[in-house]
């Protein structure tokens, strides 16, 4: 798809303008500078050609202090990538130096630039915008992204610009993987060590990412789309209405992952938050990989790894199928190992069993550890068949489901694992009634 990027200062409203143009709220908006830190993307698929629109942090040309320059960082790359750019304004701020650097630097690149004066909510605001042809442009189009007024316009302006390109098929199996965790446990380092570039913004502070942000990307000639997401805290440590936005685009973005890499801090080690985090995805359904991060920062000996393996076995006692890698996003240690990992739970998440195999390792469980005595009868398994994948789940007949305990659902769950692997995804099963004939 063609790419558009929205650029300009902080608070120019630039995010407001990207949920307006997708037509639904994907980026946090708030009224002050800075909430936007990363580059964001989502496909447009409303009007009559798609595109890829990026939402971009707040661009400060001169700016000394480290986060506002990897915000410009974020907003060169969104510009080379993009194949249309937005440049946004603020009508009620009027034209600033930063305004006048920005647009000198626009001028230098080979591509479509379409000036876009915002907050332009009325006639006032309409002659106000034209102290903007200072910039030396030809045409602009004046909006209120919070309003919708002049978005049509823009639109359309964004379409005839847009360069012929290539549709993606919907036939292509696209593997979304989703980066979750507490703030500040390395989620943004571990996805640019994944990607191999600075694609995020990685800064000490916690809660540096606050979208979900999409990446996609190729390993092995197969598509994939990273997710990374903001640090899920505490409800009760969650004060801010930004932070509780974030919070919900990262439950979202589990939703929509098919494998959730849950990122710990080897320092730290296993919290009850980084249970709750983990539950999350879990009670979802999505495949799993437990990613200890900071391994390096950790003195070792010949014994740390497997004390280390059984303490987390015992805290994630609900994860016993998940693989746990251990890794260093500083460094790059074992980070290469994760894509192994994430191949192998993505085809395990969608794997489909023979009814007869399933029916066999059945039949042998119930014969090893039969079911227990319900309301004076013996409770009778017939047969199972697998009704669904992602996660992998089965309907097992009996004559009385409700007779059946957690603990021997646990049991025939375990089995199955036995007789057919299913490392990395969890496994629903269903009892049901026998109909009689």
């Amino acid at each position: 798809m063609a790419v558009v990027a929205i650029v300009g200062r902080p608070n120019v409203g630039k995010s407001t303008l990207f949920n307006r143009i997708l037509g639904r709220r994907k980026a946090i908006v708030e009224d002050f500078p800075g909430v936007t830190r990363d580059r964001n993307y989502a496909e447009v698929t409303r009007f009559d050609r798609p595109f890829t629109l990026i939402d971009t942090g707040g661009f400060e040309p001169e700016s000394q202090e480290r986060l506002l320059q990897q915000m410009r960082e974020q907003s060169q790359l969104a510009m080379e990538e993009a194949d249309v750019i937005l440049f946004v304004l603020d009508v009620k701020e009027g034209l600033t130096p930063s305004d006048e650097d920005v647009a000198v630097m626009l001028r230098r690149v080979e591509k479509p630039v379409i000036y876009v004066i915002n907050k332009v909510d009325g006639e006032r605001q309409e002659q106000t915008s034209a102290d903007f042809y200072g910039l030396g442009v030809e045409e602009l189009f004046t909006v209120s992204a919070e309003h919708g007024r002049g978005i049509n316009d823009l639109v359309a302006a964004v379409l005839e610009h847009l360069p012929e390109g290539g549709k993606r098929s919907p036939s292509d199996e696209v593997t979304r993987i989703a980066v979750i965790g507490r703030p500040n446990v390395g989620k943004s380092s571990l996805v640019n060590r994944l990607l191999g570039f600075e694609r995020m913004v990685a800064n000490p502070t916690a809660g540096t990412t606050r979208d979900s942000v999409d990446t996609p990307f190729v390993y092995h000639r197969k598509p994939y789309l990273l997710i990374d997401t903001a640090g899920i805290r505490r409800k009760g440590k969650v004060s801010q209405k930004i932070e509780k936005f974030s919070v919900v685009n990262a439950l979202k973005a589990i939703e929509r992952a098919d494998v959730v890499l849950v990122v710990v801090d080897a320092v730290e080690g296993v919290t009850e938050q980084d249970l709750n985090v983990a539950g999350y995805a879990h009670e979802q359904g999505r495949a799993l990989i437990l990613v200890v991060n900071k391994w390096d920062a950790i003195e070792k000996d010949n014994q740390t790894l497997g004390r280390y393996v059984e303490q987390i076995r015992v805290n994630f006692k609900f994860l016993p199928y998940a693989p746990i890698v251990f890794v260093s996003a500083l460094t790059g240690q074992r980070v290469a190992k994760i894509m192994g990992e994430v191949e192998k739970v993505a085809a395990e998440y969608s794997r489909q069993v023979g009814t007869g195999e399933l029916n066999k390792a059945l039949e042998k469980a119930v014969t090893a550890h039969p079911p227990a005595v319900f309301q004076g009868k013996r409770l009778k398994i017939f047969y199972a068949t697998q009704v669904g994948t992602r996660p992998p789940s089965f309907v097992i007949f009996v004559n009385k489901a409700e007779g059946i305990h957690f603990s021997y659902e646990r049991y025939l769950g375990n089995k199955i694992r036995e007789a057919f692997g299913f490392q990395g995804t969890p496994i629903r099963l269903f009892f049901r009634d026998r109909e009689r004939k």
